[in-house]
């Protein structure tokens, strides 16, 4: 994950089905997001908050990311 990625309070990606809208100042560091998709999700390394790994989720994914949306304890994700 390149530094510039982590500089945005905001980040959307679209998927096949859905958009996900990550809020990095929402964001506790929980890190439940990771283990549930990591295909789709990372933590920063300075200061744990959420990344988003790929601007296009793979499409397999769809069902993880709703997951992690239901186990964030934060409510930085959102999905359109």
């Amino acid at each position: 994950m390149s530094p510039a990625d982590g500089d945005l309070a905001h980040r959307t990606v679209t998927g096949t089905t859905s958009r996900v809208t990550v809020d990095r100042d929402a964001c506790c560091g929980a890190g439940n997001c990771v283990r549930t998709a990591p295909e789709v999700f990372d933590q920063d390394d300075a200061d744990g908050l959420v990344l988003l790994r790929r601007a296009e989720p793979p499409p397999g994914s769809v069902d993880a990311v709703h997951r992690a949306v239901e186990l964030c304890p934060s409510g930085a994700i959102r999905v359109t």
